[in-house]
């Protein structure tokens, strides 16, 4: 289930599922019923306080108070709101839960041993004031677990934006799919662990529905994985190349070479200017190098045709050289990887870039910047303020420079020019090491250099670059991410090799 909803697609998909036949009501049971099981899971005793909203958030709550009453629960249940205004479902949930119910006061009772929070919906689209606002205020100061209904009340469930305040929930129950805000910061870390149940909405409303968000995935991208064949050799895997920096800059070139490598390029050289040739050469073994000298050189290295992935940026400098390097590639007939200061050296003037992308006809384009780097290449929208989310906003910088853009962080998003996207979920926090950034640009490069189109290889690479910190775990320094993809490669071929019968 790595399909990722907005709150306009699930209501789509709950819309055509009344549409074919089954009631609201019944999904509505389904989804209290697996609160319900939730919350008794995470119960460590039986006192249960139900904090319900006018909607059909709290319908569910209701529904998930009934059950836990008929297992022997102590349930309370708090109304923000007037029960006489409750409609349609949520009505007729009110009425079959039939027990007593309080008008909610800014307080959580003491001494309850879980907490329901279905105060609001995932489509909550203005700030949390009030009442409400006093409440989540409570529920988050109360010391029992609290297990959220779709989404923690605060969290906008497109965006993953906090409206002001939001839930900490200890576990968050969501219906069908995930939708877009359990995986975004800031909302994803208010989730708590997000089950997804199954209440009775055909997998087929999606084929209506068409979700261009996805959970990032090896069964996504899985079947444009080069895996290795019996046939291949070196040169059948694609030759990376990757442009370093000066002499004091040369790590961030070594680092992305190394993660090309690892990723199954069959050849990867350093292009390195002269005064860097001899430390480049010295620290490199398998990863050839070769003395290239600016824009005229790298534009004659290129014009070999089976060098067909590049890199530029890391550590390769802020200045005009670097703008008149990236023109060359992006004129080549070369899949690139514009990272860093690749990035950095057009924040005054992108137009020169944008056209560049906008006629490269080679194998492919990825753009992969941290957000500073962002907002200083793409400021119009990153200032946008219709643009809520960084999915949003790679969207729109993807679509704008026809090329796949790839906005780091803990939910990294991969965007492409055509509306897909992926979100990343498995970045481990020790992650965040000086020149991981420059690993994950050389594996992008060394699956585009096997043949593997922009979109599908960044988002490969990212997931890869999780599981590999992961594999290492703490203490991780940017050197261990290659050394650790073996191990990754190895669980991931299984994977893709495994019979899908």
């Amino acid at each position: 289930m790595i399909e990722l909803l907005t709150t306009a697609e699930m209501a789509e998909a709950d819309r055509l599922t009344i549409a074919a036949g089954t009631p609201g009501i019944e999904l509505m049971e389904n989804a209290g019923r697996a609160v319900a099981d939730a919350a008794g899971n995470v119960s460590q005793g039986k006192r249960v306080a139900v904090v319900a909203g006018p909607g059909n958030n709290g319908g569910d709550g209701f529904v998930a108070a009934r059950h836990l009453a008929e297992r022997g629960f102590a349930v309370r249940v708090s109304l923000v709101g007037e029960a006489a205004r409750l409609k349609g479902d949520a009505r007729l949930a009110y009425e079959r839960w039939g027990g007593p119910t309080e008008m909610a006061e800014p307080t959580v009772p003491i001494g309850c041993d879980v907490v329901i929070d279905a105060l609001f919906g995932a489509g909550l689209d203005r700030a949390v004031e009030g009442l409400p606002r006093r409440m989540i205020e409570a529920m988050n100061a109360c010391d029992a677990p609290v297990v959220a209904v779709d989404l923690p009340s605060g969290v906008n469930g497109t965006s993953g934006a906090v409206m002001g305040l939001a839930v900490k929930a200890r576990r968050s129950v969501t219906f069908f799919r995930r939708k877009t805000g359990h995986l975004l910061l800031p909302g994803r870390l208010h989730c708590g662990t997000v089950d997804v149940a199954d209440i009775g909405i055909p997998a087929s409303v999606l084929e209506a529905i068409k979700p261009t968000t996805f959970l990032n995935r090896p069964s996504l991208w899985g079947g444009a994985f080069p895996l290795p064949r019996p046939e291949g050799h070196k040169y059948s895997r694609g030759h990376a190349v990757v442009v370093s920096g000066g002499l004091a800059t040369t790590g961030a070139g070594r680092l992305a070479a190394r993660g090309a490598l690892r990723a199954g390029a069959g050849l990867v050289t350093i292009a390195s200017p002269r005064d860097a040739l001899a430390v480049n050469a010295a620290a490199s073994l398998a990863v050839m190098v070769r003395r290239v000298d600016g824009a005229a050189g790298l534009a004659d290295f290129l014009a070999d045709k089976r060098r067909n992935a590049v890199v530029l940026g890391p550590g390769g400098g802020v200045d005009k050289a670097m703008q008149e390097e990236v023109l060359v590639a992006l004129a080549s007939s070369a899949a690139v990887v514009l990272d860093a200061d690749a990035l950095t050296s057009f924040a005054d003037d992108a137009a020169p870039l944008a056209v560049a992308l906008d006629e490269h006809r080679g194998g492919g384009v990825v753009l992969t910047p941290h957000h500073g780097e962002f907002a200083r290449l793409f400021r119009s929208i990153d200032e946008n303020p219709e643009l809520r989310s960084k999915l949003e906003k790679a969207r729109r910088a993807a679509d704008a420079n026809s090329a796949v853009v790839l906005l780091k962080g803990a939910d990294t998003v991969v965007a492409a020019p055509d509306g897909r996207a992926t979100v990343a979920d498995n970045a481990p926090p020790y992650l965040v090491t000086a020149g991981a950034g420059d690993v994950l640009s050389g594996m992008i490069a060394g699956l585009m250099a096997q043949g593997m189109p922009a979109y599908e290889a960044a988002s490969a690479a990212v997931w890869l670059h999780g599981e590999a910190a992961a594999e290492f775990g703490p203490g991780l320094i940017s050197e261990d991410l290659a050394e650790a993809l073996p191990a990754v490669y190895r669980r991931l071929f299984a994977e893709l090799r495994a019979p899908t019968h």
